[in-house]
């Protein structure tokens, strides 16, 4: 029987159960995660949070990380700046970034989220103004949403992944997970 697990990965996490790098006191997933045999479905930097999907089905990780099947993955974004309409709209439209062309984005201004602080906290500048802003994109490169944001001129403070497809982080503290059934 597949499993799927739904984690709130926090910030400083590697999303993978072993360090392969030079500094190897870095956390992974063996250290919140206890389940054997289930691998992340797609990545999430380590100065990211929030949704990271893991599954022991070979299929289902590869349905759920492809970009062929535009799975679309919901980010909330904290920027610097004071995001306007022509800006989100470059977001809406794609973007030309070094490796190409990206995929027209769902991007709107939003209220500050009730999120769970951050540790460390996330440094702000007392002449600078900070905003939030909600980016659903369909496709996953190397951090991308991050890359987005700033050739707009918003560069990202903090990132929260908050959906993929229909799964959500809900009421998912920071390091816990929980099981969910595997679609069909």
């Amino acid at each position: 029987m597949a499993r799927l697990l739904l984690l709130n990965k926090p910030y400083g996490v590697l999303s993978q159960f072993t360090d392969a790098g030079t500094d190897s006191q870095r956390p992974t997933l063996s250290g919140l995660v206890d389940v054997p045999g289930v691998y992340p479905a797609g990545r999430l930097d380590r100065d990211s949070e929030g949704l990271l999907l893991l599954t022991d089905d070979g299929r289902l990780q590869a349905r759920i990380a492809d970009p062929r099947f535009k799975l679309p993955k919901t980010y909330l974004v904290q920027v610097e700046g004071d995001p306007q309409e022509a800006q989100l709209a470059q977001l809406r439209g794609g973007l030309r970034l070094k490796d190409g062309p990206t995929l027209p984005a769902e991007a709107e201004r939003i209220a500050s989220p009730d999120l769970w602080p951050r540790d460390p906290p996330v440094r702000f500048r007392k002449s600078v103004p900070d905003s939030w802003i909600r980016l659903t994109i369909r496709e996953g490169r190397n951090r991308q949403v991050r890359r987005m944001t700033a050739a707009v001129g918003l560069p990202t403070l903090r990132l929260v992944r908050w959906q993929i497809g229909s799964w959500t982080l809900d009421d998912l503290p920071p390091g816990s997970w929980r099981e969910v059934p595997v679609p069909r």
